[in-house]
C-alpha cells in the first residue's frame, strides 16, 4: 500500500530525532542516515494505517536496526586500522539533537561516544533512550523485548561504566575559547613546557586515520608524551605541508559540545581536534583525520560563518 503525503509527513517530522538517536548509537553520521533510511522503507512497506503508535513503531525499528549495525560494526573495528573515534558534528548540527540538560550534551560529547564503545550494543541502547531522550524504562522495555527491571538495571550499569571513565566537565564558550588560545599559543611556541603546564599528568593523545592518513595505532600517554607531540604536530615544515595537502587555516570552535580545533585547507576539513578539559587541565586530545569522517563536517563548514582562523599552520 502506497504511502500518503500524510504518511511521508509524519516520517520526515520524525528524521531529526531519529537521526540523532542513530548517531549516539552508531557513532557515525553516515550510518546513522543510511539506518533512518532504511528505517523508511520498512515504514513504506507497512500498513501504516494499522500503526497505533507512530513515534515508537519507528524508533523500536530504527533502534533495532542500529542493534544490529552495532553488532558487525564491533567485528568490523577489530580490522580497522589504528584507532578508532567517533565520526564528530560540528557546532549548529541537528544531528546532535537536544541540548536541554547537561546529561543530553554530555551524552553526546566525543569524550562519552568514545566511552560508549565499551558498552554492550544492549547497554548503549538503553543509556542512550534514557540519558539523551528520557524514554522511560516502560518504553525502553517495549523497544527492546525487556522488562522494565531489566531496562532499569541496565541503565544504571551503563551509567556507572561511563562515569567511571571520567566523563568531561562542562565549561562555559568563554572558557573553553580560552583554553583553546593558550593551548594554540602553547603548540606554536617550540617548546614542550608550556604546554605541559596546560595537560593533566596523565593527559592523552588519539588519533583516527583509518589508514587513510597517518596516525599513530597507540595512545601517546602522559602530559610530556603528548606535549611533544603536539609540539611536533604545529611545527612548519614541507612534510606537514605535504600530508595536509596545503597550508591549514586553525579555527576554534566546538565539536559534539566539546572546545575543538578545526584544521581546514582549501575549505576541506581535514583535521577535528576535541579537547577533553578538567579542572586540572586538558585530559585528552581526540583527533580525527580520517577523509571519510570528515565528509559531513566539511558539509557544515562550507554552509557556516566560522570568522577568521586563528593561524595558518606550517
Amino acid at each position: 500500500m502506497a504511502l500518503t503525503m500524510n504518511d511521508v509527513d509524519r516520517f520526515e517530522a520524525s528524521r531529526p530525532r531519529l537521526e540523532a538517536i542513530a548517531y549516539r548509537l552508531l557513532g557515525s553520521a553516515s550510518e546513522a542516515e543510511d539506518a533512518v533510511q532504511e528505517t523508511f522503507l520498512r515504514w513504506q512497506a507497512a500498513d501504516v494505517g494499522h500503526i497505533e503508535l507512530p513515534e515508537a513503531w519507528l524508533t523500536k525499528v530504527l533502534t533495532n536496526l542500529c542493534l544490529n549495525q552495532l553488532t558487525s560494526a564491533r567485528a568490523r573495528r577489530e580490522t580497522y586500522v589504528g584507532q578508532w573515534l567517533p565520526e564528530p558534528l560540528l557546532a549548529g548540527d541537528p544531528m546532535l539533537g537536544p541540548a536541554d540538560t547537561a546529561e543530553q550534551r554530555e551524552s553526546v560529547s566525543y569524550a562519552v561516544l568514545a566511552l560508549l564503545e565499551r558498552l554492550s550494543p544492549g547497554e548503549r541502547a538503553v543509556y542512550v533512550l534514557r540519558e539523551a531522550f528520557g524514554y522511560p524504562h516502560r518504553e525502553i522495555a517495549e523497544i527492546l523485548d525487556l522488562t522494565e527491571a531489566a531496562s532499569q538495571q541496565i541503565f544504571h550499569r551503563a551509567k556507572k561504566h561511563v562515569a567511571d571513565g571520567k566523563a568531561r566537565t562542562e565549561i562555559d564558550e568563554a572558557a573553553a575559547r580560552r583554553i583553546i588560545d593558550e593551548f594554540l599559543a602553547a603548540a606554536t611556541s617550540g617548546r614542550t613546557e608550556p604546554l605541559v603546564r596546560l595537560l593533566t599528568q596523565d593527559a592523552v593523545a588519539i588519533g583516527d586515520g583509518g589508514g587513510k592518513v597517518p596516525a599513530r595505532a597507540k595512545a601517546f600517554e602522559g602530559a610530556l608524551a603528548v606535549a611533544k607531540f603536539m609540539r611536533g604536530l604545529f611545527k612548519p615544515g614541507k612534510a606537514q605541508r605535504a600530508l595536509a595537502g596545503g597550508s591549514p587555516e586553525v579555527y576554534a570552535t566546538t565539536a559534539n559540545g566539546d572546545p575543538a580545533v578545526v584544521a581546514v585547507v582549501d575549505g576541506r576539513v581535514i583535521a577535528v581536534m576535541c579537547l577533553d578539559i578538567t579542572p586540572e587541565g586538558i585530559a585528552a586530545f581526540r583527533n580525527q583525520v580520517n577523509p571519510d569522517k570528515l565528509e559531513r563536517a566539511t558539509r557544515r563548514w562550507a554552509a557556516a560563518d566560522h570568522g577568521e582562523p586563528l593561524l595558518k599552520a606550517f
